[in-house]
């Protein structure tokens, strides 16, 4: 079939940092659906660290929640960032440091079409061209080339 393919994602390969059980879950199984891998979904910075750290793994990005159990998002943005990970904040309060260390920032409460149009900007500015859409609850903080 000349016209039923989809085009190749840069971004594939997913981590989920989020405490709140009811919004993993809810978020692991949508992103699952639309078509993405789900490397992990973790609760704590200390599991987010231990996924990022290990030698073979592959991120192609990191959602994480600002407030955890044990610590800060920040940490675990330092970690990805060292790594080469990009990083989309997901959070109720996106700290000042944000700019610095993530691709973005997407504010709870959110639909999930916002996730997604936030993903495919954040995957546009890699790629080198304009995101199409940016939700009114996210920031992008990489300019497009």
């Amino acid at each position: 079939m000349l016209f039923g393919g989809k085009r190749k994602r840069r971004i594939e390969r997913l981590l989920i940092v989020e405490d709140e059980p009811l919004v993993a879950f809810d978020t692991e199984h949508f992103l699952r659906d639309a078509g993405f891998e789900i490397v992990a979904t973790v609760d704590s910075v200390a599991a987010a660290l231990r996924v990022i750290d290990a030698e073979d793994q592959e991120i192609d990005l990191v959602l994480a929640d600002v407030s955890l159990s044990d610590g800060s998002g920040i940490d675990v943005a330092k970690a990805a960032h060292a790594r080469g990970f990009p990083i989309l904040f997901v959070t109720g309060n996106c700290p000042g440091e944000a700019r610095a260390l993530a691709a973005g920032c997407l504010s709870k409460p959110y639909p999930q079409r916002d996730l997604l149009a936030a993903i495919d900007a954040i995957e546009a500015v890699e790629d080198g061209r304009k995101p199409k859409r940016l939700p009114g609850s996210f920031s992008l903080f990489k300019k497009a080339a």
